[in-house]
Formats: structure tokens, C-alpha cells, sequence
């Protein structure tokens, strides 16, 4: 277990407990996992999962406002932003099956204009009221985008990100 960075000490303390691992990172991939334990159900947390504009961190945005995003759970749906003059398209859910896996197609950030491929999936397995909320972001190119390198970078965001996310979710 480790501190994601970016977090208040009273948000440390109120987080649910978190694991993260940075699996792999080579210069032509990477797969990250972040776990958390939420004291939720499934159906909550899936819930606060299709509403990233109560949750995602406004400095990762293209806007500077969360309350641009939006995510449609369902396959082919857009987690996308959109602002006055312009939208992104962050990414496109490719499979969805409520309380359980939403997993999309999105080269998160920087890594889009880089055009690489990743694929982000959240798993949702609830147990005695609880639900542990696991996060894996692979991410696949040329060699010479030396992924190897952004893998230090982009782990501590995915991090907070979905800490937030655990956090949202674990709101009575």
C-alpha cells in the first residue's frame, strides 16, 4: 500500500484502503492497478462510478471543471467533456455490465495525442456490504513513446482519480 499524492491529510484519513501496483511498464506498455475497499454496495458505487463530474479531479480535466464530464454506462457510451468551444472525447465504453465491469477504450490525457491504446476497466465485487473497486489501466504503442517512462507519472493520477472515486462512493 502506498500515499497517493494529492490528497489532504483529513482525505488520507477518510479514504477507503487502497492498494496500488504498477504491474508492468516497458517502453512499448504498461498496466497499472489501483484496488479499494469501499463500504458500499455495488449498485452505489456503480452509481457514483457513472457520475465522474461528482468525483473526477477538475485539475484532469481539458476545461478545469469536473461538472463538464459525463459518462453513459452502456457499450458505446462516451465518457466525454464538453465546455463552450469545444469537447474530448476521454474515452468509449466498450463493455458494461452494471454493479459488476465498466471498461472503455481511452488513451487518458496526454497519452491521446500520442496515440497509443488503453484500456481502462473497473471491476466491482461486493461482499457482506462492502465492494472492492479494481482499477487496471493498460496502455500499448510505438516503442518510441518509451511508455517505460510515463508509467511513473500516470500511476499516482490514476490513483487519485479513483481514490476519489472510492471516496464519492463511500458518502452516505
Amino acid at each position: 500500500m502506498r500515499v497517493l499524492t494529492g490528497l489532504t491529510i483529513p482525505a488520507l484519513l477518510a479514504a477507503p484502503a487502497a492498494r496500488a501496483e504498477l504491474l508492468y511498464a516497458n517502453p512499448d506498455a504498461m498496466l497499472i492497478r489501483h484496488e479499494y475497499r469501499v463500504a458500499a454496495s455495488a449498485a452505489k458505487t456503480w452509481e457514483s462510478l457513472l457520475h465522474p463530474e461528482r468525483w473526477w479531479p477538475a485539475e484532469h480535466t481539458w476545461s478545469g471543471r469536473r461538472e463538464a464530464l459525463s459518462l453513459a454506462g452502456e457499450a458505446g457510451g462516451c465518457f466525454c467533456e464538453r465546455w463552450d468551444g469545444g469537447g474530448a472525447v476521454h474515452g468509449r465504453v466498450v463493455m458494461a455490465q452494471p454493479g459488476k465491469l465498466l471498461r472503455l477504450e481511452a488513451a487518458l490525457g496526454p497519452l491521446q495525442e500520442m496515440a497509443v491504446t488503453g484500456v481502462l476497466s473497473v471491476h466491482l465485487a461486493e461482499q457482506e456490504g462492502t465492494t472492492t473497486v479494481t482499477v487496471n489501466y493498460r496502455v500499448s504503442g510505438d516503442p518510441m513513446h518509451r511508455l517505460d517512462g510515463f508509467a511513473a507519472i500516470v500511476d499516482p493520477v490514476v490513483g487519485l482519480q479513483f481514490s476519489e472515486l472510492a471516496a464519492e462512493a463511500a458518502r452516505p
